[in-house]
């Protein structure tokens, strides 16, 4: 036999080899694997003892190296062998498929992702990030594409999923749209956008991210190509497939392929049939022999026998109901009768027997006529034409033709049953007789063709009528006879059996195919459509044999043989006879494999052309392709007998080859084998009987090897496999198999084990087996897997306690593993960080290999409370994750999920304690750690008030209260010394002293707000006493103003000199931003009212309330001053008389002021200076609305308390000048500034206008008058004033 790696370029030109067959060496002179590496220089070790000078022994250990290296080449070809004798056996079903077929409702496989394309799509989602690309987006979407590459695209379980092969595109979309939805929705509405069209949008921009500068038309035929293959695959497909599954070579391939005629599907139908009648006779050997496989019980034995008999019943009838040939427009007449009762049970004859009229045969022919030869006595401008009809049909004519060039080229087309039609031709010229009825016919030609007959143009001699004097007329045409799809064979026979052809005689024989197991042979006669006498073959056995004496006609014999009964045939030469016998052996199903005579064989090796063998060389290409296989060592393998194999352990490896193959191609399997190899692996298992129960526990095992070491498998795959094992095993009969062998109990139930500890492990690892929920589903088919596997058996469902204490052991351990890897992230992440910031330290660290621990003694309580509070960041990140994307899985034990996050918020716990606990008693940093815990805790609903949430306000209760408390003292301290220091500079709405309270009270109330403290009780405790706390606090601040403001009042002048210091506008600014504040510091919920600390609030407006009394006190004063100056012009006083005498003495030499408009005038500057003060400086203006309401209130009535004092007496003009003048501004001033019009006209303003309008009538008609100052309102004065 030659090897095949020293024969491989040889055989690549198989042609070259063909053309000198004739050198070749005999079929039986083999050449041994030993003698083939020899040659090639296979064994080192043999060749160097040849070539060295001197042979020495060789070592112990070269000798075991030589034995090792002998042995793996004898186990490497022995595993050779197996899987071409493995891949005939799938060829063959590939073939001729009579079972199964590509299944079209399968789920689409995506194509996998590739580290490289991992790789890619980084860079890809990188460079947007950058900028680097021209894709317009928003803030929002930058910030979601932003998180999707942090959380997904850079995680290292994405990563270790993409190395298993269990990452799609398609997933990485989902995720992001799982992503983006929860961002999308919280968006705030805008008029005209729905949220499903900005979802659309970004999905759409993610897809342009993602497919880079990629044309998306070729991504889009290369993903319609792919899911073309993976829906259905061509047999040429499925070759090569297989060819790369088993490691077959292509020459070994066509040289199996041709040796076993696999386009021949008679040739494979009779294989079909050959096989179920050894499978029939093995379990007959089985009945007999009593070797029965082990089974549980004793009884099954008898039931096996019926099973596998039953199930080659099945395949039978499969058979049965295939067409005869495929792609054929013939369709065969059904036999009414059993299935294959007539192989199975031969004593059933003659009701199975076949009748004349079910033999029924259709042909069609082709007449196409030429021209005739030999046409001269007719004038060359005579019309000549041809008619032609088959017996019992109708009849065609020609195209007419001159004499001078009878050609046509006319084709006529026919349908006949008779296998022996006769067709006749005739030629014909038109009558030139004026009383011609007919035509006149010249000659004709009658021709019997058979399916056999040559198929090219001939001419054929024919007969003349008396008519025509071309004796010598002959006409050229072809005739074509289609042989019909269950014709087998045709041709003349002689033929003698005691039944049927009694007598010896040479008949038109023709071999039928009635149905897939039952054929006939039948002899007609020439234009009958019904066969003359017919042979079922049907049990009968073919087989060259000699010359029989006595029998005068035919050189080559063969016989069929029945029970005694025998049909002898003889064939006028041998190559017809090898094809009859080929066409018999298919039709007969038969197990015995009849071989040519020696002699013939060497007849045919020598060349054979006898001039008796007329039949094309073409038909004999079979043999030639089994003499080529048989000289590559492939005969073995061709003709093996299937029944003799153990098909279950081939069928074990080629499947476990097939998903090595199926997970290393470009799809995300998951383990799910293509449409074509599910084909391929059901039509294996039927054909060759392999159990169902076997199949799937294999398949089992190799899955489970495959999870194990890392590859994705498909829960729900496992499910399929293990719920059908189980409802075997169980003896419920999934496949109809009622036996359990004790070898399937065992492998199930280790297998069982196997599969329970990995989907244990597997929800243990549920974060990093199902990253982000991929793939999707999964998680929860674990779980439904799990709860299966816990049955005892497929009808007692597992009680749910037990169900749940096995999850809630797997959670537990998930807990403490999930926490275990974000502490090892978290101290890798603080590494590179370090070395990131201070990388002088990180080198000593590595140069003196300093190691964790060692390191961990530097670390600063500040350091510490970093890393835990980065922790808490990763464990919140983790629940989330666990939340949105593992969740539903875990639907239904949603309380187990909860105790999973509590016992993983414990682990934290330890670390967190441990951090708090060294951190300084004094130092505030960790509120923002309870911050971060307490926010998320707070939104989830299990977690709110959980154990770890309980734990967490245990932990800062004390801290928050120790921290209001020093808050406390620090604040009032702060008030104490700063109003001692204060400058009353104006600092935004108040003083320094007052914003820098107001600041530390609205801080510290904003932290309490913002703890969200979840304890409702503790939480109103701690608004109370903030609140309380900030009504103390400006109580206090409003009475040191206050106190201020009377100190600083009491100090300043009493004149009309006298103005608004900014300091006594801050004063009363301070007063209003306390209002302000204290309506935000100390207002209380009260339903749906805000009601207010009364206390402060009206302490407030009383200490506004003595302000503005003690300013209006102020201004008084200075009004009586001015008062007090002109009351020295009282009329019957001495100063009066004396002052009147000075200023009329004067007056006559020197220009003399107006006594007392000086005075007037510095009033009425000092009221508007003031007015402008206080409107420009004080910020709340109903304060100053009613200071200006008291202010002229209180100095008008003064005015009039004078005036009135002076009832008796005549004012002096001078004293009436000045009044009139202060009188009229102060009314017009605080008319301006908005003083309502009830308040300027009083009562008191009445009583003092009317007495300077009688005292200013009566001064009007004294000497020198009032120089023009009077009550009247007048334009004039008012410009003079201004």
């Amino acid at each position: 036999m030659l090897d095949p790696s020293s024969s491989e370029e040889e055989s690549d030109g198989i042609v070259e080899e063909e053309s000198k067959e004739a050198m070749a060496p005999q079929a039986g002179s083999r050449i041994s694997p030993s003698r083939t590496s020899e040659s090639s220089g296979g064994l080192a070790p043999s060749s160097s003892s040849r070539s060295s000078a001197r042979p020495t022994s060789p070592s112990p250990s070269a000798a075991s190296e030589e034995k090792e290296d002998l042995e793996k080449m004898q186990r490497e070809e022995e595993d050779r062998k197996k899987k071409l004798q493995l891949y005939v056996f799938v060829m063959r079903c590939v073939a001729y498929p009579f079972n199964a077929k590509q299944p079209t409702d399968m789920a689409r496989r995506q194509q996998k992702i590739t580290k490289q394309q991992l790789q890619q799509t980084k860079d890809r989602f990188q460079a947007f990030l950058n900028g680097d690309t021209q894709i317009v987006a928003d803030e929002a979407f930058i910030n979601a594409v932003q998180s999707f590459n942090e959380v997904f695209l850079k995680s290292d379980r994405v990563a270790k999923m993409v190395q298993s092969g269990g990452f799609s595109a398609n997933d990485f979309r989902e995720v992001f749209k799982r992503h983006i939805e929860k961002r999308v929705r919280s968006l705030p509405e805008i008029d005209g956008l729905s949220k499903e069209t900005v979802l659309s949008s970004w999905m759409a921009k993610f897809d342009t991210i993602y497919r880079g500068d990629e044309d998306p038309r070729k991504a889009q035929q290369r993903m319609t190509a792919s899911a073309a293959s993976e829906l259905i695959l061509s047999k040429d497909q499925l070759y090569e497939m297989f060819q790369n599954i088993l490691g077959i070579k292509k020459f070994e391939h066509q040289l199996l392929y041709q040796a076993c005629q696999l386009d021949n599907l008679d040739e494979q139908a009779a294989q079909i049939r050959r096989e179920l009648d050894g499978r029939l006779q093995m379990a007959d050997q089985i009945a007999r022999g009593g070797k029965f496989p082990k089974f549980v019980s004793k009884e099954m034995e008898a039931m096996f026998i019926e099973e596998l008999k039953s199930s080659v019943n099945q395949l039978m009838a499969n058979l049965e109901s295939m067409p005869v040939s495929k792609g054929g427009e013939f369709k065969l007449q059904k036999l009414k009768r059993g299935h294959n009762t007539s192989i199975i049970d031969m004593g059933q004859e003659d009701e199975n027997t076949l009748s004349k009229s079910d033999v029924v045969l259709s042909f069609t022919l082709e007449v196409v006529i030429m021209e005739v030869v030999g046409l001269k006595s007719l004038a060359p401008n005579r019309i000549v034409y041809c008619t032609m009809e088959v017996e019992g049909g109708e009849k065609l004519q020609t195209d007419q033709a001159e004499a001078s060039k009878p050609t046509w080229g006319t084709q006529g087309d026919f349908t006949t049953t008779h296998p022996l039609p006769g067709v006749k031709v005739k030629l014909f010229t038109e009558s030139t007789g004026v009383l011609a009825l007919e035509d006149k016919e010249l000659g004709r030609v009658v021709l019997h063709p058979t399916p056999n007959s040559p198929k090219q143009s001939e001419l054929h001699k024919m007969t003349v009528t008396k008519a025509c004097p071309d004796h010598d007329l002959r006409i050229k045409l072809a005739i074509r006879m289609d042989k019909p799809q269950n014709m087998k064979h045709c041709g003349y026979l002689w033929a003698f059996g005691k039944n049927v052809w009694k007598r010896w005689k040479k008949r038109f024989f023709v071999l039928v195919q009635v149905s897939q197991y039952t054929f006939a042979m039948c002899s007609y006669r020439e234009k009958k459509s019904e066969p003359q006498e017919l042979l079922q073959l049907d049990g009968y056995t073919v087989d060259y044999s000699d010359p029989q004496p006595g029998l005068d006609g035919g050189r080559a014999f063969f016989n069929a043989v029945k029970e005694g009964d025998t049909v002898i045939f003889a064939s006028d030469d041998e190559q017809d006879r090898i094809l009859w016998v080929q066409a018999m052996y298919r039709a007969t199903g038969q197990s015995h494999k009849p071989v040519p005579p020696t002699q013939v064989q060497k007849l045919n090796s020598k060349g054979g052309a006898s001039a008796q063998m007329d039949a094309p060389i073409s038909q004999f290409s079979g043999l030639k392709d089994a003499d080529r296989a048989q000289k590559h060592g492939m005969d073995e393998f061709i003709s093996a007998n299937p029944c003799s194999f153990d098909h279950a352990s081939l069928f074990e490896m080629v499947q476990r080859l097939t998903l090595d193959h199926r997970l290393n191609d470009t799809f995300c399997c998951l383990g799910w084998f293509s449409p074509g190899q599910v084909f391929v692996l059901d039509e294996y298992c039927a054909r060759n009987g392999v159990r169902g129960c076997h199949r799937h526990l294999c398949y089992l095992r190799d899955l489970l090897e495959r999870a194990e070491s890392g590859a994705i498998i498909d829960p729900t795959l496992l499910h399929y496999s293990f719920a059908f094992c189980a409802s075997h095993v169980h003896g419920n009969r999934p496949d109809g198999l009622s036996t359990v062998k004790v070898d399937e109990k065992e492998r199930f139930e280790d297998i069982k084990e196997r599969l329970r500890v990995i989907l244990e492990n597997q929800i243990v690892n549920f974060r990093y087996c199902f990253p982000f929920g991929r793939p999707e589903g999964a998680l929860k088919a674990t779980l439904s897997l799990l709860e299966r596997v816990l049955m005892k058996d497929i009808a007692t469902p597992v009680p749910p306690e037990e169900v749940k204490g096995v999850i809630r052991k797997c959670l537990e351990q998930a807990a403490q593993l999930n926490y275990e890897r974000i502490k090892e992230y978290a101290t890798i992440e603080g590494k590179k960080r370090e070395m990131f910031e201070h990388p002088v330290f990180c080198l000593a660290s590595q140069v003196m290999d300093l190691t964790i621990q060692n390191v961990g003694r530097l670390v600063t309580p500040a350091k510490k409370l970093e890393e835990t509070i980065r922790l808490a960041e990763l464990v919140i990140e983790v629940l989330q994750q666990n939340q949105e994307h593992h969740a539903e899985a875990f639907a239904w034990w949603t309380d187990l999920m909860v105790e999973h996050a509590e016992n993983f918020l414990a682990l934290y716990a330890i670390d967190m304690d441990a951090a708090l606990e060294i951190q300084s008693p004094e130092s505030w940093d960790s509120f923002p750690l309870f911050q971060l815990l307490n926010d998320f805790l707070r939104t989830d609903y299990h977690l709110c008030n959980g154990k770890f949430h309980k734990h967490l306000q245990d932990l800062y209760a004390p801290l928050v209260v120790r921290y209001v408390d020093l808050m406390e003292s620090s604040i009032a301290q702060s008030i104490h010394k700063g109003f001692e220091r204060e400058s009353w500079e104006p600092v935004n709405n108040g003083s320094g002293t007052s914003e820098d309270l107001f600041w530390k009270l609205e801080a510290l109330q904003t932290f309490i707000r913002d703890l969200h403290w979840p304890e409702e009780e503790f939480a109103k405790h701690l608004e109370s006493r903030i609140q309380l706390m900030s009504s103390n606090m400006i109580e206090n601040c409003v009475k040191r103003t206050r106190m201020a403001f009377e100190s600083k009042l009491t100090k300043s002048s009493k004149s009309t000199d006298f103005r608004i210091s900014p300091t006594l506008c801050t004063m009363f600014n301070v007063m209003v931003d306390a209002k302000d504040q204290s309506a935000k510091l100390c207002a209380m919920e009260m339903g749906q009212e805000k009601q207010y600390h009364t206390q402060i609030d009206e302490l407030i407006e009383e200490s506004v309330k003595d302000m503005i009394q003690f300013l209006v006190a102020k201004f008084v004063v200075i009004l009586e001053s001015v008062l007090a100056k002109i009351s020295r012009y009282d009329e019957g006083t001495l100063f009066s008389s004396f002052l009147s005498f000075t200023v009329k003495a004067a007056s006559k030499y020197v220009d003399v002021p107006k006594p007392g408009m000086d005075v007037a005038d510095g009033y009425v500057t000092f009221v508007r200076h003031s007015q402008d003060i206080l409107r420009d400086k004080v910020n709340e203006e109903v304060y100053i609305e009613r200071l200006f309401d008291q202010w002229y209130t209180a100095t008008m009535n003064l005015l009039g308390t004078w005036l009135t004092e002076r009832m008796e007496q005549q004012l002096h003009v001078y004293q009436l000048k000045i009044l009139i003048r202060i009188t009229k501004k102060k009314y017009r001033d605080f008319r301006l500034q908005g003083v309502l019009d009830s308040t300027l006209n009083s009562k008191m303003y009445d009583t003092v206008r009317n007495r300077l309008t009688i005292e200013e009538a009566t001064a009007s008609v004294r000497e020198g008058g009032m120089q023009g100052i009077s009550m009247k309102d007048s334009d004039e004065e008012d410009e003079d004033d201004d």
